[in-house]
């Protein structure tokens, strides 16, 4: 049910043009309005929203300005195709091929797009909070610190910061500052810690300065953030991977089954 243009008793404060665009995004990536379809012309959302024609072209320019629509003026806006992403976390234990990309990235563009991981810093580094607990350190233990920004179509899609104990990364291939064939389970299994499990945290946050800036968001939209802690044998915590991606533009997809 749509409310109208003023609000309701305790309701949405935002300006109405936000909450316009908020329900035909809602819209767009739970596919009631599927990839190439048109959105409804300005004159049928006035009358829907009860909004101005003001008002309904600068819901819709929040939509081209997240990439979720495309058109030009005085044309048709259409919904884009890649609307939204689907990850599946299982793939991230999953080793890759030497030279190959890594299995969960080329799963997640699905043969339609490029996807390039870029190495921005690996250092040691004092950890706090989740991250520490995760690894079974103090806070402001040292662990070495991976820093990538994963693009897709050379747009950025994911800031991805991995932490390893310094009792196991120090002196490894983890803490080289350069690519790591077959990606980090494959050098973990190397040296002895094999992945084994793996556990997610997933929380939806207001975006930091520095996600807000690596990942080029159009504007005040969530971030999905996956704190995901790998288990080696005897449970013992081998890496913790903090990824940030834009809310609007991926879902994760899980799957269970029950136990007999």
């Amino acid at each position: 049910m749509t409310l109208p243009s003023h609000e309701a008793e305790g309701g949405d404060s935002r300006p109405f043009h936000a909450r316009i665009a908020a329900d035909l995004r809602d819209e767009i990536m739970n596919g009631e309005l599927p990839a190439g379809a048109k959105l409804p012309s300005t004159a049928r959302l006035k009358d829907r929203f009860d909004a101005s024609n003001a008002t309904i072209q600068k819901a819709v320019q929040l939509l081209k300005d997240e990439e979720l629509a495309i058109g030009r003026a005085g044309a048709a806006v259409t919904v884009r195709e890649t609307r939204q992403r689907t990850v599946r976390p299982a793939e991230s234990l999953t080793r890759a091929a030497a030279g190959a990309a890594y299995p969960w990235l080329t799963e997640a563009v699905e043969g339609r797009s490029v996807a390039r991981s870029s190495l921005l810093s690996v250092e040691e580094v004092h950890v706090a909070g989740d991250v520490a607990a995760a690894l079974g350190l103090p806070e402001g233990g040292w662990a070495v610190r991976r820093r990538q920004l994963i693009s897709i179509d050379g747009e950025p899609a994911e800031l991805v910061s991995s932490y390893y104990p310094v009792a196991i990364a120090r002196g490894t291939a983890l803490a080289e500052a350069r690519r790591i064939r077959g990606g980090s389970p494959t050098v973990l299994a190397e040296l002895g810690f094999p992945p084994r499990r793996s556990v997610d945290r997933i929380s939806a946050r207001v975006a930091t300065q520095e996600q807000y800036t690596a990942l080029r968001l159009p504007g005040d939209l969530p971030v999905l953030r996956t704190l995901r802690t790998v288990y080696s044998d005897d449970d013992r915590p081998v890496e913790a991977t903090v990824m940030v991606k834009a809310g609007h533009l991926y879902e994760l997809q899980y799957e269970f089954t029950p136990e007999a």
